[in-house]
């Protein structure tokens, strides 16, 4: 049996552990210690075969891992493992496998369900509702014309795990769905069933436009005032990927400006600071990092790993593990 160490902090140990998943852990591997917040142990680095990290673990690059002559297998509980994992150590032949599929599930729902509620303008309603009251006429107000997905157009950007799950989710609600993604080619393009288009044509002619994209170099802070200007008053900005996507100083202009509106899950910095002027513009919804998995997702991507552990343990493939291959285009 695989003798495994879980590096996590008390907090993500209970997150992540219910007694259900533990029982089902002490199955399939042996816990080296009853969760461990530091593995810093001589003892316990040399017998481990397998690290069990997630969020608020450790960093682990190629001097952490070599004191753990027998470690064979990283496992993530979260959905990226460039917090926990250098490329050094995937480099040395240790796999690394991790739970951003489950994840992607809930950030995908949580997407969808935006761009819903946006096409059915609900907080407009709402602002309406408060204003006119009792006196409200629904059919004949304005805002009535413009409500539902028909010839709505959302546009996506990266062609992630996320972002494919919602392109799937969007299907069956007859919405145009525009694609930018510098990886993709026209025939895959053509199999997810959208439009394939530059960054700035998909500003301009989106209804929502929601990132999706990874953190990258080429990627940081390319949203910003040249796309802005691209996008037409009342479109939609949602950011559930990473804050650092977005030029927040010209973000802030811009909703100070212009009735363009936004959902933020993620900020740069994160939380924001209680002075960020983005509290207080009122076409700017908050939220605090929630669209991945939190509550009984959380366990689902426990069972993933664990699962993987197991697989691991009678030498058959991961089905999710991390490869040389996947770690640029990684969030």
């Amino acid at each position: 049996m695989l003798n495994a160490l879980i590096q996590l902090p008390e907090r993500s140990v209970n997150v992540h552990f219910d007694d259900d998943s533990k029982a089902l852990l002490d199955r399939v591997c042996q816990s080296l210690d009853q969760y461990p917040a530091e593995a810093d142990s001589s003892a316990l680095l040399e017998s481990a075969n397998v690290l069990i990290t997630g969020w608020g673990s450790n960093l682990y690059d190629l001097e952490a891992v070599q004191k753990m002559p027998n470690l064979a297998l990283i496992a993530h509980l979260g959905g990226s493992v460039k917090s926990v994992v250098t490329r050094d150590v995937i480099a040395s032949g240790i796999h690394v496998t991790q739970a951003a599929s489950v994840n992607a599930r809930p950030v995908a729902e949580f997407t969808l369900a935006t761009i819903l509620m946006h096409c059915k303008q609900v907080r407009d309603w709402e602002a309406l509702y408060r204003e006119q009251r009792s006196s409200i006429n629904t059919r004949t107000s304005a805002l009535n014309a413009s409500v539902g997905t028909r010839s709505k157009v959302i546009g996506i950007v990266g062609a992630s795990r996320i972002g494919r799950r919602v392109i799937d989710l969007l299907a069956p609600h007859g919405i145009h769905v525009l694609l930018h993604d510098p990886f993709v080619d026209a025939g895959e393009a053509e199999r997810l069933g959208v439009e394939l288009v530059s960054m700035n044509e998909l500003m301009s002619r989106s209804d929502v436009v929601s990132l999706h994209q990874p953190l990258l170099p080429s990627t940081t802070h390319s949203i910003g005032e040249e796309q802005f200007a691209h996008m037409r008053d009342g479109t939609l900005l949602i950011n559930t990927a990473r804050g650092r996507l977005i030029d927040h100083e010209a973000l802030i202009k811009t909703l100070s400006n212009r009735p363009l509106q936004a959902v933020l899950d993620v900020t740069e910095p994160e939380p924001l600071p209680d002075d960020s002027p983005l509290w207080d513009l009122p076409n700017v919804q908050l939220t605090p990092h929630i669209a991945g998995s939190m509550g009984g997702e959380v366990s689902e991507m426990t069972t993933l790993v664990i699962e993987e552990i197991e697989r691991f343990g009678r030498n058959e493939a991961l089905q999710h593990e991390v490869t040389l291959d996947d770690w640029d285009m990684l969030a």
